[in-house]
């Protein structure tokens, strides 16, 4: 008879729970400072990649390396290792740069990494199956002039219900072939968080 009792509270429980939870949801614009856990998200990614890159863009080694060469620079985005104490997906902050060097013109952009590796794949597979009038050929890729990578670090603080999280974002360009570092960039971004008991 308990054991009845005790599983009957259990199951009104777990009801009376299930009917009190009323989930909304409600599209918002992408551009819409949102922050519920005050960890690292969209927002933060897209607020350091638009500084770091209008940085970047606007810096004296594009004139300079246009002066000497007479021709645009070719970049490879290389590895922005995340070296936070969170999981923070780098890739979305990769793409928003890539975006933007192509948009500005006055790069040049090749790929990188797996992506490198797919569209040799691609290449490879033409020599044997496509017509000898559409296969790609070997040794005509774009060398870069310049790789940029970067780190995401952060600092913790925190006392009681409150904490303060700093996150810091490194970039650097480097020339591939001589190992000159021509542009650095960093972006501060600071939070406090307080959970509040009612």
């Amino acid at each position: 008879m308990r054991r009845i009792f005790i599983g009957t509270l259990v199951v009104l429980a777990i009801a009376l729970i299930n009917g009190c939870a009323n989930r909304k949801i409600t599209r918002v614009d992408p551009n819409e400072t949102i922050d519920l856990s005050g960890r690292w998200n969209d927002s933060d990614s897209r607020l350091v990649s638009e500084e770091m890159i209008g940085d970047l863009l606007t810096s004296a080694w594009i004139p300079k390396y246009l002066k000497a060469n007479d021709k645009r620079p070719v970049v490879v985005v290389g590895l922005v290792e995340n070296k936070s104490h969170e999981h923070i997906n780098s890739e979305t902050f990769i793409k928003d740069v890539e975006k933007a060097i192509i948009r500005d013109g006055n790069i040049r952009l090749v790929v990188a990494g797996e992506k490198r590796n797919e569209l040799r794949k691609e290449r490879a597979e033409q020599q044997d199956y496509a017509s000898p009038e559409t296969t790609k050929k070997w040794g005509k890729e774009l060398g870069a002039d310049f790789i940029l990578q970067g780190t995401i670090n952060s600092i913790v603080d925190s006392y009681k219900k409150q904490k303060v999280v700093t996150y810091q974002i490194d970039l650097q360009l480097t020339n591939i072939e001589t190992n000159e570092v021509v542009w650095m960039g960093d972006k501060k971004i600071k939070k406090q968080i307080s959970d509040k008991v009612f």
